[in-house]
């Protein structure tokens, strides 16, 4: 399956890694085209709605400059569900955090036309992002769609959502905050609902997979894949 719009992502240790010097990386880095638009809008727009990283906690009710429920997304891909999403739900607020430079344009591009005020975009490895930058009990939310399968069963490693992953991430969610995961791939489908499941601290919002939440919208990659036979999972967790 092609991630064409996607979604976070592990980089591949290389061969000189040891073990004890390999790292969960939530992105591979990908050569793309650049439009005019998507560097105007970073060039224009980083200022007002864009968040550098510090290795220092972030005050995120300064940075939105209001205290509402804080929503955290991981691989946002184009930014077309996410500025769908924050539309949808303008009571809450969305960190936006991918590495993809057209994504991040195209994002603020969008935040622009819809007038979106709920968006901070961030260009950096989520996973020091989450290590250095949130504090706990700082989320309300966390949002990680249609990662990057890997599809090839030696690759599974590769694979963003696992057990250590996660236990980096429920700390800084706060108590009934959920985690929500999508993706195309049943295997891999499978495979979260086991790793959320070894975590006694969350609960399954469904007997096993859940029905898709309104506010999450159909993304053109997803529909094409419905039309052609492929089934879509949700897993929604929450936190006890």
């Amino acid at each position: 399956m092609t991630q064409e719009q996607q979604q976070t992502k592990e980089s591949a240790p290389t061969g000189r890694d040891s073990p004890q010097r390999r790292s969960i990386k939530s992105f591979v880095l990908r050569q793309s085209h650049m439009t005019p638009a998507q560097q105007r809008a970073i060039d224009q727009l980083w200022p007002q709605f864009g968040v550098d990283f510090q290795a220092a906690p972030l005050d995120l009710n300064s940075v939105f400059q209001r205290a509402q429920a804080k929503i955290l997304e991981i691989g946002f891909g184009m930014g077309t569900a996410t500025a769908e999403i924050a539309a949808r739900l303008p009571e809450k607020d969305f960190l936006a955090i991918d590495v993809h430079g057209p994504g991040v344009g195209n994002l603020l591009k969008l935040i622009q036309e819809r007038e979106l005020t709920n968006i901070r975009v961030m260009r950096h490895d989520a996973v020091e992002v989450v290590e250095h930058m949130l504090a706990d009990a700082s989320l309300d939310g966390i949002h990680i769609f249609f990662p990057d399968p890997w599809h090839k069963k030696r690759h599974h490693k590769r694979r963003l959502i696992q057990a250590p992953f996660v236990a980096k991430l429920l700390p800084k969610l706060k108590s009934s905050g959920y985690i929500h995961l999508a993706t195309d791939w049943e295997e891999y489908a499978r495979q979260m609902l086991d790793v959320l499941q070894g975590f006694t601290e969350l609960t399954n919002s469904a007997a096993d997979f859940a029905t898709t939440p309104d506010y999450r919208p159909e993304t053109k990659f997803e529909a094409r894949g419905k039309r052609l036979g492929h089934g879509v999972w949700d897993l929604v967790f929450i936190k006890k």
